[in-house]
């Protein structure tokens, strides 16, 4: 049985599963591109105004259910000539969705670096910019990459749903269940989405362990 399963939806499986790799990985790079720095530069600022704004507006976006999301990026891109199905409007609703908790974790992390690390640093006449990425970015390190692991997951669930919009993923699979009540369609849509979630939490874990400094890893 386990064989008619791979014999019949097999290709269909790796093709859709590549699709939401791709798909997945883009979202946060760009994510990642965008609120790391971004978090570092608020943390950094002597005005706190922009940085609650800032996150605010993030977390505006993040209690906007994901459906809802991608309905609101298709209704935007139709109002100013943009494609309205494929890869595009789901990276940018992604994106969106996967902006909070890197940009709040790495905000965060920067923040609750102990003053007296700084004090040394300085002492030591170590110019800022080298503190900022010896210290403050290598101690900030586990908490930004702790919102990184949440976002992937969160990216993988909800990428899930832009097989609406004609953008492929293991989607497309969950969807022709639903539609046509095959379970054989909904398993290879599921679990193969579940497993991924599960595979690069365990890999972004590893990556977070390789570059925690060896110190921090025995604290």
């Amino acid at each position: 049985m386990i064989g008619e399963f791979f014999q019949k939806l097999g290709p269909e499986i790796a093709q859709r599963t590549w699709e939401h790799i791709v798909l997945v990985t883009l979202s946060m790079l760009i994510a990642v591109c965008i609120a790391v720095p971004l978090g570092i530069w608020l943390a950094k600022s002597r005005w706190r105004r922009p940085a609650s704004a800032v996150l605010g507006l993030s977390g505006v976006i993040q209690t906007i259910p994901s459906l809802a999301l991608l309905a609101l990026i298709v209704v935007l891109f139709a109002l100013v000539s943009l494609p309205t199905i494929g890869t595009l409007p789901a990276v940018v609703a992604l994106v969106l969705y996967a902006l909070l908790p890197i940009l709040r974790n790495t905000y965060t992390g920067i923040r609750q670096v102990d003053p007296a690390f700084i004090e040394v640093a300085t002492g030591m006449g170590m110019p800022p910019r080298h503190i900022l990425w010896s210290v403050e970015i290598t101690l900030s390190l586990p908490v930004v990459m702790a919102g990184i692991r949440i976002a992937t997951v969160w990216t993988i669930g909800v990428a899930t749903l832009c097989g609406l919009i004609g953008a492929g993923g293991l989607g497309d699979l969950i969807l022709k269940g639903l539609r046509s009540i095959q379970l054989d369609y909904l398993l290879a849509g599921t679990i193969p989405a579940a497993l991924l979630a599960l595979a690069l939490d365990f890999v972004l874990g590893r990556i977070e362990w390789l570059l925690t400094a060896p110190g921090l890893r025995k604290a």
